[in-house]
């Protein structure tokens, strides 16, 4: 599956996975209790609402490029939303105060507010079955120092621009608790939520490598209150992991973004399904929005279409259009 490459042609912007890397963090894990207290559902940041950002508002996934910011949000207005998620990985190197000043500002221009911030990098990143559980997240050694301090800085330069949340994958996460890999990325998790909590923000952890039973259990050995759920409603059919409609059932409160995406579940078990156009894939987004709905979900809905060039602003403004469908019904049915 590709991914990261969101309203790329279209408008410029342009992933990069930059080896230079600036500090790299290199602290001690430290060890991890052999028991964890439960955490609570609710976040000491997630109640407060960003301007302009209604609940479950449209919005859409963008990568803008480092150099000219301005046109993939020029983009997001020109699609009639209000507000995006930004993909910064193309800024992993060079986080920089005049760099936030300069997307700050291009957002200010354009009215969007970001909702959300994330990378996935620095590093080789292969999203499939095979070499993803060796590359993907915080889960692999080789990398997981290298983006624990990604995550740390995009965590700080999210915040000169008022950003409340820090999001990425965490990877294969160990089904197994006893497995040798599941109690240093626990530990590599809560340093980065505390990090993030230390900002004032949000630090989730996005659907799809894992079941959300594992994800459950992650965020209950954590242990963190900032620590929440970017549900991408595809990428859990995409892996074969689980019904985005029962997911929330697990899941659902600790949910505080949302990517909307849809897709088709792997028939290859060496392969990942399809990403597909919203509506045509496996997805019932009405039954997954009125569950967030009941749970008082108060995030946007982020459109995340994994084609690219022309075409995918055409997908967009078409998903856009069932979105609104979906939540018009949503919204009729409240009790």
């Amino acid at each position: 599956m590709r991914r990261r490459d969101f309203l790329g042609t279209a408008i410029g912007a342009v992933i990069s996975q930059s080896g230079a890397f600036g500090s790299t963090f290199t602290g001690k894990e430290t060890d991890m209790s052999a028991s964890f207290s439960a955490p609570t559902a609710t976040s000491p940041f997630a109640a407060t609402k960003q301007h302009g950002v209604a609940p479950m508002a449209i919005g859409v996934m963008i990568a803008p490029s480092y150099d000219r910011p301005e046109v993939a949000i020029a983009r997001v207005k020109e699609l009639g939303m209000s507000n995006c998620f930004l993909s910064l990985d193309d800024y992993i190197g060079r986080f920089s105060s005049s760099a936030a000043e300069q997307l700050g500002a291009a957002l200010e221009k354009q009215g969007v507010t970001a909702t959300s911030a994330e990378v996935v990098g620095p590093g080789r990143l292969v999203w499939d079955f095979l070499d993803g559980p060796e590359t993907i997240g915080l889960v692999p050694p080789a990398t997981r120092a290298a983006r624990i301090d990604a995550l740390k800085q995009t965590s700080d330069f999210a915040k000169r621009m008022g950003i409340p949340r820090v999001q990425t994958h965490c990877g294969f996460l160990p089904e197994n608790p006893r497995d040798p890999l599941y109690p240093p990325t626990v530990r590599a998790i809560r340093e980065v939520a505390i990090h993030c909590a230390e900002n004032g923000q949000d630090f989730l952890m996005e659907t799809g490598q894992e079941t959300p039973t594992t994800m459950s259990r992650v965020i209950l050995d954590v242990n963190q209150p900032n620590l929440g759920v970017g549900l991408d409603t595809a990428n859990l059919i995409l892996y074969g992991k689980a019904n985005p409609v029962d997911a929330v059932d697990m899941i659902g409160p600790h949910v505080r973004s949302v990517h909307a995406k849809d897709g088709m579940w792997p028939t290859d078990p060496m392969k990942l399904g399809k990403e597909v156009l919203i509506g045509t894939g496996r997805v019932d987004f009405l039954r997954v929005f009125s569950k967030l709905q009941k749970l008082g979900y108060q995030g946007a809905i982020t459109i995340e279409r994994e084609t690219s060039g022309p075409q995918q602003m055409e997908d967009v403004k078409h998903e856009k259009l069932y979105l609104d469908r979906v939540l018009s019904k949503v919204r009729s049915n409240r009790a």
